[in-house]
């Protein structure tokens, strides 16, 4: 994990020893570094440029993670969802959101705009397609950790800085 990356980096790098992989311990790292960028409340994404390998496991883990979120009850009765909203409740950079959201399908170009377009049956069937990963879980609630504290105005990746410029501009930067 990164105390403080100026790139907005949430991970450097993830060594799986060979006769450990594939028992899911890579995406319970991934887990694990995007749980505590929620609690520093603060965007992340992992150090580019990715590997083949790192980036099918990030993919994957986004794309669960986007797929559980829209269809979570808080985001099921919603009209409209910016990609900011899934931002904030997921701590993915918005570029890393777009980039999977249009990977799964799920963004339409409509009237000069980008919209998602999410069917309910089309959500489940996504959803089934990335299931839950094996191995090791994290347990947000069993996290007790002190982020470290940075000025909001000089932490571009915080996501109260990132709210800040939204709200006062209307549009993200």
């Amino acid at each position: 994990k990164e105390k403080f990356s100026e790139q907005g980096y949430n991970l450097a790098c993830i060594l799986t020893l060979p006769s450990y992989q594939r028992k899911g311990y890579g995406k319970f790292i991934i887990s694990f570094s995007y749980e505590l960028s929620k609690k520093e409340l603060k965007v992340g994404s992992p150090e580019k440029p990715l590997s083949d390998l790192g980036q099918i496991s990030y993919r994957s883990y986004w794309a669960r993670t986007l797929l559980e979120t829209l269809s979570s009850p808080e985001f099921k009765n919603i009209d409209q969802i910016s990609v900011m909203d899934l931002t904030s409740k997921t701590s993915i950079k918005t570029e890393d959101i777009m980039l999977t959201l249009n990977y799964l399908g799920l963004i339409k170009y409509l009237n000069g705009r980008h919209v998602l377009f999410i069917p309910p049956k089309v959500l489940e069937e996504k959803l089934n397609t990335f299931k839950k990963s094996r191995g090791p879980q994290v347990k947000p609630n069993l996290i007790h950790w002190a982020p470290l504290v940075v000025d909001v105005k000089k932490d571009k990746w915080s996501l109260k800085s990132k709210l800040r410029n939204t709200n006062s501009n209307g549009d993200t930067n």
